[in-house]
């Protein structure tokens, strides 16, 4: 599903999506991958979150003020990161 979100575009910086209790994927300029590496911003979620806001039926902005969505690191990427999947 991220790929397709990306349309065969990388994304110019590193983010790293944690799903609890599931694992993590990341997304840098040579795609999405699954791994644990070192990135600009990381979020965490459960797996619905993610699934809900991927598909358009949560707003990133509102499942972090609402703590459904943790981000730690560098927030422009994070905001930069939710123009490229929306």
């Amino acid at each position: 599903m991220m790929a397709t979100k990306l349309g065969g575009r990388g994304f110019d910086g590193v983010a790293k999506f944690v799903i609890k209790g599931e694992g993590s994927f990341v997304i840098d300029a040579d795609g999405v991958r699954v791994a644990d590496d070192a990135a600009d911003v990381t979020l965490t979620a459960t797996a619905a979150t993610f699934q809900a806001m991927f598909e358009g039926d949560m707003n990133p902005t509102s499942a972090f003020m609402t703590g459904k969505l943790e981000v730690d690191g560098d927030m422009g990427m994070a905001m930069k990161l939710s123009s490229v999947l929306g």
